[in-house]
């Protein structure tokens, strides 16, 4: 696992020499292994354009896990970094788009923002005694808090200066590569030639006899915090740069890659070990991990499946290691750095001679005549997009098309990182259906860049041009949702509205929808709105607020079946009987629902539908052939009375 240079307590040679090189250089060993792999299995993965990718794709993990290789090597933890990257660069767009602060003073404003997070821990570590897990968890929540609170849960616009961190330098050069080179040389500079650097690793190896030897560990502590939030703040800033937009919920579960990444690189839980290019190698790992697996069409939960077992292999070769003898040695001291660059070098030219000839391999595989396709979703944890997935992949398999399915699993940016692999694997067409409307529109104008037709499905694409949304008429079904409640209700009552998922254009639409709807019953009373992210237990947890303050609600309008089904389980009794909640999608378990009498009502889209006509539109793009700007799939309001008689 470590890149650390290692000294062994026995000779070596011959077999035993090359055992020794590996144990020592475990993770640019496994880096090595999985490039050629990748080559080897894919045709796409070794193209200069996707290898770049993977840079970018690294990019975050690495910055946010060179802050906390420091936190590691002085036997600390923090698992506050990503929720500090996204308030940081929340604070940013707040105070330069909202607030006409200078975008350089912004700028410092986030930067501050993430030093002051990491003050905050250190001093509750260091003075308050608290354990470093307990402490930078409180932050964790307490700084993604502080991020909805102040972007009111919408995404913000990032100014156009900043987001040039996430452009390329001459059209090929990405410079969030460039930063994390730049973060990578000062992280190895303060570990290797600082005093707060040999810090970190004294207080790793003995914390109570660095104390006793004169040095300050409380306050060694707060530097090395603080030090955490400035990386986690430069990640945050990178980060909003590629999505052009701040996202409260970015960076979300970070802290557990950027930590796997420090370990896998080399460095020890126990702290006294660990070193910045150790850290850019585990980083590297792990994007190079998901972007063959991305190239290869794995689900994205086996992909979190094959990281655990990464990182499980990557404490059990430490274990090894030690087992065998060696003793590792700290990035501080100087000693056997001539050694290590002769290591890299060699590995480099090995991996470029593999490489090379495994690319042979792929020379003449591409003989379909069938262009690729790529479709990315927002969740499959949702039923209405596994049904889009279905509907696009029965379609596919009719026209003999290759289609790849991807998962964003809600995260911006990691349907980012698949956009992009899309687009540097030159798919025929890509089909996006946008985490955020926003979020999307950088990789959507690479695309088009690239001369690679977009289809974007039930949600569109801001600031960019795709050649065909396809999408249920969301406003005109909002409309009908409202006129079904209030309509129940006999014209006048008390109702709530739940919410999707702010920055989508479905979700827009959709209360946009209900809002002119209701202009038509002024004796409707809307009590309270509020987003609950197209998610049933958000809409459980929601409806369960909702209700302490509006214990006299009649209806519930929700802007999807999931988070109208949620509503039903806190409503328990009063679902379908004094209370009526009417959903929107048409799901299998919302017509159940609708069948059983707890849901009123759902406005019914026909998922399966959307994903067949998008993949006939992708294709018919793909082919040049010209295809509508808008393709809307009408709704149907279902209740119990019309239920049996929907087919979807």
């Amino acid at each position: 696992m470590a890149t650390d240079t290692l000294k062994s307590t026995t000779g070596a040679s011959g077999a035993s020499g090359i055992r020794r090189l590996l144990l020592d250089n475990g993770a640019l060993t496994a880096l090595i292994v999985l490039v050629i792999a990748m080559s080897a299995l894919s045709g796409d993965f070794l193209t200069t354009d996707n290898l770049l990718n993977v840079g970018v794709q690294a990019a975050v993990t690495a910055i946010l896990a060179f802050g906390v290789t420091f936190v590691i090597v002085s036997a600390g933890i923090d698992l506050s970094v990503g929720s500090v990257a996204a308030l940081s660069a929340t604070v940013l767009a707040w105070s330069a788009t909202q607030h006409g602060v200078p975008v350089v003073l912004a700028v410092i404003l986030a930067i501050a923002t993430g030093i002051a997070a990491g003050l905050v821990n250190g001093f509750l570590i260091a003075y308050g005694k608290l354990p470093p897990f307990i402490a930078t968890l409180a932050m964790l929540s307490v700084a993604r808090g502080l991020s909805l609170v102040i972007s009111q849960g919408s995404p913000i616009a990032f100014p156009d200066s900043v987001s040039h961190l996430g452009d390329t330098l001459g059209g090929w050069l990405p410079v969030p590569v460039l930063v994390m080179i730049a973060m990578g040389l000062v992280a190895a500079f303060v570990l290797g030639r600082t005093y707060i650097g040999r810090s970190m690793y004294a207080i790793g190896g003995n914390e109570e006899a660095a104390r006793l030897s004169g040095l300050r560990v409380s306050k060694q502590k707060l530097a090395i915090y603080a030090l955490s939030g400035v990386f986690a703040a430069a990640a945050g800033i990178v980060l909003a740069s590629r999505l052009s937009s701040a996202q409260p919920q970015a960076a979300d579960g970070y802290e557990l890659d950027a930590i796997a990444a420090v370990v896998i690189g080399g460095a020890s839980l126990a702290g006294g070990t660990g070193k910045a290019s150790g850290t850019l190698i585990g980083a590297l790992i792990l994007a190079v991990l998901r972007n063959g697996l991305n190239l290869l069409s794995v689900s994205a939960f086996w992909q979190q499946v094959v990281i655990g077992v990464v990182i499980a292999l990557a404490v059990l070769l430490d274990t090894v290691r030690r087992k065998a003898g060696a003793t590792p040695v700290s990035g501080a001291g100087g000693g056997g750095k001539g050694r290590q660059a002769t290591t890299y070098a060699l590995a480099a030219v090995v991996t470029i001679a593999i490489v090379g000839a495994t690319s042979f391999l792929h020379n003449d595989s591409s003989t379909s005549t069938k262009p690729k396709l790529g479709l990315s979703l927002s969740t499959l944890n949702n039923p209405f997009f596994v049904q889009i997935r279905s509907g696009a992949q029965a379609e596919a398999k009719k026209l003999g098309l290759d289609l790849t399915v991807t998962d964003a699993q809600n995260d911006a940016s990691q349907q980012a990182n698949q956009l992009q692999n899309f687009t540097s694997s030159n798919y025929g067409a890509i089909i996006v259906n946008p985490v955020d409307s926003d979020a999307a529109s950088n990789s959507v104008k690479a695309a088009d860049k690239a001369k690679i037709p977009v289809i974007a499905v039930d949600r569109g694409v801001n600031k960019a041009a795709v050649d065909t949304l396809v999408a249920s008429d969301n406003i005109a079904g909002g409309e009908l949702a409202a006129k079904t409640v209030a309509e129940k209700l006999g014209g006048t009552g008390r109702i709530v509205i739940l919410q999707g998922q702010a920055g989508t254009s479905a979700a827009r639409e959709r209360a946009e929808g209900f809002a002119k709807g209701l202009k038509a019953y002024p004796g409707i009373q809307v009590l309270a709105q509020q987003p609950a992210d197209f998610d049933r237990t958000k809409g459980l947890d929601v409806m369960s607020n909702l209700l302490q303050a509006h214990p006299d609600v009649q209806g519930v309008i929700a802007a999807n079946d999931e988070m109208a089904l949620g509503a039903i389980k806190a409503l328990g009794s009063k679902a379908g009987t004094s209370v009526s909640v009417v959903g929107f999608d048409g799901t299998p378990d919302g017509l159940t629902a609708v069948k059983q009498g707890t849901l009123y009502a759902s406005v019914a889209q026909q998922p399966s539908q959307l994903g067949k006509i998008a993949v006939d539109n992708a294709l018919r793009a793909a082919q040049g052939k010209k295809v509508e700007t808008t393709v809307k799939v009408p709704v149907k309001v279902v209740t119990k009375a019309t239920v049996a008689g929907f087919t979807g």
